[in-house]
């Protein structure tokens, strides 16, 4: 058996409208939005009385970021909201664009905070920004 692609990536958020619209602005497409409950959705993680919606969105590639809102139960937060990039567990989102100064910029204008930006040698820009909920994504533009 071979492993054939990552499909997804989960975020459970508060507010998922706020957290929507910053991927959306970051270049991601909305590709559906659903609420899905009962048994069979609590079975399969882990958890009873189960009511979330889903929002799923799509690189231009391919790859999907899954945002789910959970209504019942209630999402448990753990740490801080600002974590900083060395805190154990997912840290950042990292994605590959053109124009990195531009995409920071418009990221800015939507509340985005910049954390840091730095060149690697002679093939990167790189730079990190925190959304709405603490989350963080990286940027990187490759040179030459």
């Amino acid at each position: 058996m071979t492993l054939k692609r990552m499909d997804n990536i989960l975020i459970v958020v508060d507010d998922l409208e706020a957290v929507k619209a910053f991927f959306v602005a970051l270049g991601l497409k909305l590709e559906g939005q659903t609420t899905v409950e009962g048994p069979a959705v609590g079975s399969l993680i882990g958890l009873g009385d189960v009511r979330a919606t889903l929002a799923m969105l799509r690189t231009p590639d391919g790859q999907g970021i899954e945002l789910d809102k959970f209504h019942t139960p209630d999402a448990v937060r753990f740490g801080p909201v600002n974590a900083p990039v060395n805190t154990l567990g997912l840290r950042r989102i990292m994605f590959a664009v053109d124009g990195i100064d531009a995409v920071v910029a418009r990221m800015q204008a939507h509340g985005a905070e910049l954390i840091g930006q730095m060149q690697y040698e002679t093939s990167y820009r790189l730079a990190y920004i925190r959304g709405p909920e603490g989350i963080i994504v990286g940027l990187a533009e490759q040179l030459g």
